[in-house]
C-alpha cells in the first residue's frame, strides 16, 4: 500500500509539486536509505555511522550520483532531475559549489518524485546503481 493511501491523503498531480518540495522529501528518503544500508552492514559506533552517512549524503556525493545515473534515467526521470537542478533555492550547502548543489538538488528531486509516486523499487535500483563501489559490502564490526 502506498503511503498516501494508508494515511487517506488525497491524490495529487505530482507534476504540480515544486521541484524544491520534491527535493525536500528526496533528501530525507535518501538519508534514510543510506542509514539503513550502513546499519545493515554490521553494528558499529554511531559516530562512525554518522561520519559515513554524512560522506554519502553531502551535496558533492549526491551530484556525483546524479551524473552516474543520468544515462539510466527515463525521459520523465531526466525531466524531474533537470527541474530540480534548475530550481533556484534560497539556501546553499556549506561545503559545495553552486554546480554541485544544483546537481544534488536534481538528485534529491528525482528521489522525492520516485518515492511520492510509489516507485520505490525503481528508486532503490537507481540508488544502488549510483552508490560508490564497495559500500554494500559488510565490514568488520568496530573497524
Amino acid at each position: 500500500m502506498h503511503l498516501s493511501a494508508f494515511f487517506g491523503l488525497p491524490d495529487q498531480d505530482i507534476r504540480t509539486v515544486s521541484p524544491l518540495t520534491l527535493a525536500y522529501v528526496g533528501d530525507a528518503v535518501y538519508e534514510m536509505v543510506i542509514r539503513s544500508i550502513l546499519v545493515g552492514r554490521g553494528n558499529c559506533p554511531v559516530s562512525r555511522l554518522h561520519r559515513e552517512a554524512t560522506h554519502l549524503v553531502r551535496a558533492g556525493a549526491q551530484a556525483q550520483m546524479l551524473r552516474t545515473l543520468e544515462p539510466l534515467l527515463t525521459p520523465e526521470e531526466a525531466s524531474v532531475s533537470r527541474r530540480g537542478r534548475n530550481a533556484h533555492s534560497p539556501t546553499m550547502a556549506k561545503n559545495a559549489t553552486v554546480a554541485e548543489y544544483r546537481h544534488a538538488t536534481g538528485f534529491e528531486a528525482l528521489i522525492g518524485y520516485l518515492y511520492l509516486t510509489g516507485q520505490t523499487e525503481r528508486m532503490l535500483t537507481l540508488i544502488k546503481a549510483g552508490l560508490p563501489e564497495g559500500i554494500l559490502q559488510k565490514e568488520a564490526i568496530n573497524k
